[in-house]
């Protein structure tokens, strides 16, 4: 039951072939069957999520079916606020905040009728891509225990990936979703800059973060932004569209979703200095979509990561300020010495960088005036041993930033981009294949990686857990 998608799962309630109290009550077997290994959840809410399928599995006995979402068992990050239940960031600094009101995602989460199965173990405050730094010790890689599973929403895709939940909400400041989505063998879509709320949110950078749905496959994630997107009524926004609906021709065997469509390989960066086994499997998942219809050709694209550190710098200490006065002691070492690296950035330096960033998001919107996607590895390498990272950890960032590489423009550029599994490296780590469009375009790239997804076999795979 629990290595349904969340779509086929969904069908299953609505027709009456499956509730959602089974669908829990599995899950939350699961979760304890497993969590130990993975150590994915820090909080889970099982009685309020029994309570919640109850009340679902009613509803949908009357006809008050509110959509795919109603009766699936969902679990989210641990900065995504709800009411009456812990909300840490992965930090002893908030060990004991309880929020008083739900993220608006969570209101739109509930709205649809989603279970709520508890929080998601994170890297400290979403500030790194190993999640070897939490309060709550090292997320485990459910195909390789003894490898990280990325960050910082590790958690998220640790979960998704074993079937402890049928989709989770990430969030992403510089890839992370997109990464370990790729390392743990999941979807995962960053949506464009200003589409999902983020209001609710522990920020990371404000003008950075993304919040967005990982999944066991891009139609889930397609079901997942239906709900998320829109706005909420403050901040940038995008207008939202038939997400779901953009994938149904994707069904036909040579998927018209990439026919005709001038797909940009941004070789210099993105290509480059690759693993072995992530080069060979990126390139033939490329093929594929040469082979769909796509039309291949090379681009040049300006990464501004050196902008997107001065303001991811500037603003985490902004926020943390207030917090450092008074809890210092709380946070982890690595975490505060990131921190306070924020101090450094002068408001001259920041403004600078703000410039910059809006220079590249439009010479990026230029550059899709002769391609309408970007293809690319998710990560140049593969994630390295939990043991390796702790013996070293004053190489951690530099390691981080190596498996960020190809994820880390994409915020600046406020690109809607998701990560897609397209192989595996020799010792059996899952590889992804990212896929990047325009501003506002998240239809396009949920139906080209629907399309790649549907002409191969790499999301059927399911980690050896032995469960």
């Amino acid at each position: 039951m629990t290595s349904l998608s969340l779509a086929e799962a969904s069908a299953l309630v609505r027709g009456g072939k499956l509730s959602p109290t089974e669908l829990t009550r599995a899950c939350l077997a699961r979760i304890e069957a497993l969590d130990s290994k993975l150590n994915a959840f820090i909080t889970v809410t099982a009685d309020g999520a029994l309570t919640a399928a109850r009340q679902a599995e009613a509803e949908i006995r009357r006809g008050e079916w509110r959509g795919p979402l109603h009766g699936i068992p969902i679990a989210l990050k641990d900065l995504v606020d709800t009411e009456g239940v812990l909300t840490t960031a992965g930090s002893r600094v908030f060990a004991e905040r309880v929020p008083g009101q739900d993220a608006e995602i969570v209101r739109r989460l509930k709205a649809a009728g989603a279970v709520l199965l508890g929080k998601l173990n994170m890297h400290e405050f979403a500030y790194g891509g190993s999640t070897v730094v939490s309060a709550f010790g090292a997320v485990h890689n459910p195909w390789a225990l003894g490898r990280s599973a990325g960050g910082s929403s590790a958690g998220s895709a640790a979960a998704v990936a074993a079937g402890l939940c049928y989709g989770a909400i990430g969030s992403d400041t510089g890839g992370s979703i997109r990464q370990p989505a790729a390392y743990c063998g999941i979807v995962g879509h960053k949506p464009s800059f200003g589409l999902v709320s983020t209001r609710g949110v522990v920020p990371l950078a404000w003008s950075l973060d993304h919040v967005g749905p990982m999944t066991r496959r891009v139609r889930d994630a397609a079901q997942m932004l239906q709900v998320l997107a829109g706005p909420d009524g403050g901040g940038p926004t995008v207008p939202a569209t038939d997400y779901a609906g953009a994938l149904e021709h994707g069904r036909e065997p040579s998927p018209a979703a990439l026919r005709g469509l001038r797909l940009g390989v941004p070789r210099e960066l993105f290509w480059q200095d690759l693993d072995p086994d992530i080069e060979a499997a990126t390139r033939a998942a490329l093929q594929v979509l040469v082979t769909l219809g796509g039309r291949e050709s090379d681009v040049t694209l300006e990464a501004g990561n050196d902008a997107a550190i001065a303001v991811l710098r500037a603003e985490a200490y902004a926020y943390h300020q207030p917090l450092l006065a008074v809890e210092a002691e709380r946070y982890q070492p690595e975490t505060l010495r990131r921190i306070q690296r924020g101090a450094e950035v002068t408001a001259a330096a920041y403004i600078v960088a703000q410039r910059q960033i809006g220079g590249l998001r439009l010479a990026a919107g230029r550059l899709f005036e002769s391609v309408d996607l970007l293809v690319t590895p998710t990560t140049p390498v593969s994630p390295p041993t939990i043991a390796e990272v702790e013996a070293n950890m004053e190489h951690l960032r530099a390691r981080e930033l190596a498996m960020l590489r190809n994820t880390r423009p994409w915020n600046a550029l406020g690109l809607p981009t998701i990560s897609v599994p397209c192989g595996f490296t020799k010792d059996g780590v899952p590889i992804g294949l990212q896929i990047s469009g325009a501003i506002g375009d998240d239809s396009r790239v949920l139906a080209a990686a629907h399309a790649y997804e549907q002409a191969t076999d790499w999301h059927r795979k399911r980690p050896p857990l032995g469960v």
